[in-house]
């Protein structure tokens, strides 16, 4: 029996009106995100430098195991990423627990530290930090003033990345605030009950903090993986790859291929090779962050 109930909802009689709705997205993603994906794909295929496109087939991406460029920036940009990544959870964490506290006027607090991020790297940022780590610069002078010798920021291989890292830390408001979220959500009974049972502040950190905020770290954790392993624009402004290419990362090799050497072809390829690495990386955090969960 034919049923004469016909289909509506809020935005319309049609049942196809949802899908009209989001047709804009729909077509915004194909155009802008998958097309380019794709081709970004067919292009490492390619080699350009003679000034004609001509196709190389899988060549590009061969060439990225035995390129030592390639090989020497991943290695550089995954250094990076292991130093960066567990101080900006924990400063960001340290942050977000000393904002939770509530006080009067702790909402200009929680500005001011966000504020870095919002500046992000943009060039007076960048000009600042240049002088801040230059052989005179504040950094250096604060040294000479505990007692210890000035560091040649620029200048020597082992410290130059460290310039960076010190910048991003700067720049840990967006963390801070999936933290603060998260720790704002934790009942306060759990804290007084742990107290009466004789539980410390350090204690209840480890035994009620961290295991319920576990899915903010986490997830600060994948994203400022993915951040780290992608970049560029503070070793471009600040050290400009050096010393020594002591700081020179995949995003990098990427601009220099593609707009330096002319080499469109394989800076699509080495684009995929930093995917392939991101991926994996990512993958990786999953499953160690499974295992541990499963054992919280």
């Amino acid at each position: 029996m034919k049923s004469n109930i016909k289909y509506t909802n809020p935005v319309g009689v049609s049942r196809y009106t949802g899908l009209l709705l989001i047709l804009p997205f729909i077509i915004g993603s194909l155009v802008l995100t998958m097309y380019p994906f794709a081709a970004s794909f067919i292009f490492g295929m390619t080699d350009s430098r003679s000034g004609e496109m001509v196709f190389t087939g899988l060549g590009n991406y061969r060439s990225l195991l035995s390129d030592p460029d390639f090989i020497d920036s991943a290695l550089v940009t995954l250094k990076y990423a292991a130093i960066l990544v567990p101080l900006k959870l924990a400063v960001s964490l340290f942050i977000a627990l000393l904002l939770s506290i509530e006080l009067r006027g702790i909402g200009v607090w929680r500005t001011i530290f966000y504020i870095p991020s919002i500046l992000g790297s943009g060039l007076a940022v960048m000009i600042m930090w240049q002088f801040l780590f230059t052989s005179g610069g504040l950094v250096n002078q604060l040294l000479v003033l505990c007692g210890l010798s000035p560091v040649s920021w620029y200048g020597d291989s082992r410290y130059s990345i460290y310039i960076i890292v010190l910048l991003r830390l700067w720049e840990s408001g967006s963390a801070m605030l999936i933290f603060l979220n998260a720790l704002k959500g934790i009942p306060r009974e759990y804290y007084e009950a742990a107290k009466v049972d004789g539980c410390g502040n350090i204690r209840g950190f480890f035994r009620i903090t961290l295991p319920l905020i576990r899915n903010a770290v986490f997830l600060n954790l994948v994203l400022q993986t993915i951040s780290a392993l992608q970049e560029f624009s503070a070793p471009y402004m600040l050290t400009g790859g050096g010393p020594m290419k002591s700081t020179y990362t995949v995003g990098m090799l990427i601009y220099n291929e593609m707009f330096r050497f002319g080499d469109t072809g394989y800076a699509n390829a080495v684009s995929w090779g930093l995917f392939v690495v991101i991926t994996a990386a990512v993958a990786v955090l999953f499953r160690l962050t499974g295992r541990l969960s499963e054992e919280i």
